[in-house]
């Protein structure tokens, strides 16, 4: 089956690991139509995204035998049938290799900055490409973490902190301390908010559903669908596109050979892209017979960086404004009285 995403052709099948039950819908506005599979007939309401009509599923029967419906909201929560994520979970690709210049690698498979080879247009090729010469000389490009400010999706799944799995029968929470990192995955049911356009999240709005995969009787993959709130894929600045209709489809679940280690596949479908960008990020559980003491990390405190329109400049030691490149002119102190030196 094809579909056209930015103007091109695009085989959708199974390659994107969804089970065949799933429901699945697609933005009208880049070219996809909606799809239901034949034991999933069940659609919920019309709602408009992005000024575009879409239905979203209120039930269906994913052949989760003897679990009943996963996305039921107010119902008792058997702890036994979900896989156990507790403790702490850091990202699996670690060290200088994955970090430097240009940050963690969004695509940890591949080199970093231009390495990365994003499915980028033309046009944001072109956006990105000027990104890290402006980086390399000391500007922080299209970069905005850099003033606190939260990352958004799908970069907060960098994990650039440790990370906690809260799953209940509701929601499933995904707990950092970083910038604002934290996620609800609502997996109660509801559709995406009425005022979605007037009221976008960092983080995005994220509807989940838990399925039984294999058949034995447990959940063992969170399908993940969040709409709205992207910023770039990491600190190397690979942009999303200004429009904010980008749709992210997340695939969670444990290895089946290695119960410390968690997957997410990452399907970013977005018009700056040529065609849908499928990323795995991995990440490994602590493992400690003591109690796990989560850091506190408030990115405000001693943050030195400083944004001036679209300039960034540094404090020194001492407290005083300087330069973050060489030969950057000073800010506009119009509103300044004049002082003597």
């Amino acid at each position: 089956m094809y579909g056209r995403f930015a103007g091109q052709p695009y085989r959708r099948n199974a390659d994107a690991g969804l089970p065949s039950s799933l429901l699945r819908v697609w933005n009208n506005s880049i070219g996809f139509q909606f799809e239901a599979a034949v034991n999933c007939p069940q659609l919920g309401p019309i709602r408009s995204f992005n000024g575009i009509p879409q239905r979203f599923r209120s039930s269906c029967s994913t052949g989760d035998a003897g679990l009943g419906d996963a996305a039921a909201g107010s119902r008792q929560f058997e702890e036994s049938k979900y896989p156990d994520l507790k403790g702490q979970w850091r990202r699996a690709e670690r060290g200088d290799i994955a970090g430097g210049f240009g940050g963690l690698r969004y695509d940890a498979s591949r080199p970093p900055l231009l390495g990365q080879e994003a499915p980028l247009t033309p046009e944001y090729e072109a956006l990105y490409g000027a990104n890290p010469a402006d980086q390399a000389a000391g500007g922080q490009g299209i970069e905005s973490t850099f003033t606190c400010l939260a990352p958004g999706m799908p970069r907060i799944m960098l994990a650039y902190a440790p990370m906690e799995v809260v799953v209940t029968a509701d929601t499933t929470y995904i707990l950092m301390e970083h910038i604002h990192d934290n996620r609800r995955i609502h997996t109660d049911r509801r559709s995406v908010p009425d005022n979605m356009e007037d009221d976008p999240q960092f983080s995005g709005y994220s509807i989940g559903r838990w399925i039984d995969e294999d058949g034995d009787g447990r959940y063992d993959v969170l399908l993940v669908e969040t709409l709205k709130g992207p910023r770039t894929y990491g600190a190397s600045g690979i942009p999303l596109h200004r429009d904010n209709k980008m749709i992210i489809r997340e695939r969670i679940f444990v290895d089946r050979a290695d119960a410390n280690l968690l997957h997410d596949e990452i399907t970013t479908i977005d018009n700056a892209l040529t065609r849908p960008w499928v990323v795995t990020r991995n990440y490994h559980g602590v493992v400690t017979d003591k109690p796990v003491w989560w850091r506190e990390d408030v990115c405000a405190e001693n943050n030195a960086h400083v944004a001036i329109r679209k300039e960034s400049y540094y404090l020194s030691a001492d407290g005083l404004l300087m330069p973050a490149k060489k030969n950057q002119t000073a800010p506009d102190l119009r509103y300044f009285k004049e002082y003597a030196r």
